[in-house]
């Protein structure tokens, strides 16, 4: 086995950053082939599963069917986005000193995959029966599972950054969305269609579908092939991590406007549990529409990462981020200009969810973009950050869900329009990381 290679601080040596840096490019010229399809599989069977536990549709749903409410209903994004950002924070220090990152991976995966295992182990013994507790029950562990996918989700990026060039994460993107996204409407079409029905569902098969997919994503991280690191920092107590993303922030003035516009376009998660509950009041339509709109979803995110995986190797992240923002700011409008001309619209509102598949696309972006700004040593660091300014907004969630049965849907889809609308501007004042001169990777002419 090899020894731990001792990886500077970029900020803090040099000189020995540049002999680390050597070392980080000879491992990726070496193990990129196999790490690329690796990651890429991992992303396809995670997608598979995803598609039946989506925050914007089917959780909701199930949410709606169990007796939840609208406030509660709004919920779902903050819990999303809380199990985004403060637990990747906590763990990002623990993540950068641990020597194999993949380790991390498949635990992680595992939780995820116990939870819903769980879930469709509750509900086969209720079936569709409601009691008062279920929807708490149901938030709880929906709460949970969020707790380990932050988590996940820091781990993957975060081995993008050791082990896949910059020039090839776009790549990576298309394919892992394209191919996820094609298995995922294939099993949601003919998988939601049979389990879901106008009264309810079948939701023990649904979420353990998703449970057994999660599991066999946790097997094939175990493929991942990487070098150990040797990082090192001092232990800190939980307020010092927050202490340092301040710091961050503090000191790249880049970045501090990177955070800003993740968390004017966090704002659009915001809705994702309304536009399906928009689409069934106002239009009237049942729970078997689910399946459609699962499935228009998922082809979007396939479309946009067709679009954007070659674009951001081309013309860099922030290009696509700046595309991706601006179809951000049209999914409120879009969906309120449906909803609002009655029943004519009724089987055209699925192209709401067409736009949604952009967020997936748009997430990515952000943290490949985050990738290119800091050094290897900073990525847990930089990408937790990120991720906590992405769910600042998420903390009024239930407050916008609040505000959607006082007011109405419009005031509140309007004012989300126009904030994603404001980070879709502030974006052109971010910088592009592949105007900096960096070495290439031996043997290729792409910049690392």
């Amino acid at each position: 086995m090899s020894s731990p290679q001792t990886l500077a601080d970029p900020l803090e040596d040099p000189l020995l950053a540049a002999s680390s840096a050597k070392g980080r490019r000879a491992e990726i010229t070496e193990t990129e082939p196999r790490n690329f399809l690796v990651l890429a599989l991992y992303q396809i069977v995670m997608r598979t599963g995803w598609v039946f536990k989506t925050e914007s549709i089917v959780m909701p749903a199930v949410l709606d069917m169990i007796g939840g409410s609208a406030w509660l209903r709004g919920c779902l994004p903050l819990l999303n986005r809380i199990g985004h950002s403060i637990p990747p924070m906590l763990f990002a220090r623990r993540l950068k000193i641990m020597p194999y990152k993949r380790v991390a991976l498949v635990l992680c995966t595992l939780a995820m995959s116990a939870v819903f295992l769980s879930m469709a182990c509750m509900f086969s013994i209720i079936g569709n029966q409601t009691f008062s507790w279920l929807p708490a029950a149901f938030v709880g562990m929906y709460a949970t599972f969020f707790v380990f996918t932050g988590v996940n989700s820091l781990v993957v990026s975060t081995l993008h950054g050791k082990l896949i060039a910059p020039t090839h994460r776009g790549r990576l993107l298309l394919v892992g969305g394209l191919i996820g996204a094609s298995t995922a409407v294939t099993c949601a079409w003919f998988l939601l269609n049979a389990w879901l029905e106008p009264g309810g569902g079948r939701f023990d098969l649904i979420f353990g579908f998703a449970g057994v997919c999660f599991g066999i994503s946790a097997i094939v991280a175990l493929l991942v092939k990487e070098q150990p690191d040797d990082y090192r920092q001092p232990a800190n107590s939980p307020a010092a991590h927050f202490r340092e993303a301040l710091q961050v922030l503090r000191d790249d003035a880049n970045f501090r406007r990177l955070t800003l516009v993740a968390a004017l376009f966090g704002t659009s998660m915001m809705l994702f549990p309304h536009y399906q509950a928009l689409g069934r009041i106002r239009l009237q339509l049942s729970l078997e529409n689910l399946a459609l709109w699962v499935v228009v979803q998922n082809t979007g995110t396939a479309l946009f990462s067709l679009i954007g995986g070659p674009l951001a190797d081309w013309r860099g992240n922030r290009t696509v981020l700046k595309f991706a923002l601006f179809g951000c700011c049209l999914m409120p409008l879009l969906a309120l200009s449906l909803a609002n001309f009655g029943s004519e619209a009724a089987n055209v509102y699925f192209l709401v969810f067409l736009l949604v598949g952009l967020t997936p696309v748009t997430v990515r972006t952000i943290n490949n973009y985050t990738l290119e700004v800091c050094g290897p040593a900073h990525h847990p660091r930089y990408l937790s950050t990120v991720g906590l300014c992405m769910a600042v907004p998420l903390f009024f969630s239930p407050l916008a869900g609040w505000l959607v049965d006082l007011i109405s849907f419009e005031a509140v889809f309007i004012f989300v329009g126009a904030m994603v609308f404001a980070g879709w501007l502030l974006a052109f004042r971010l910088e592009e990381p592949r105007h900096q001169v960096v070495a290439p990777l031996p043997g290729s002419d792409d910049p690392v």
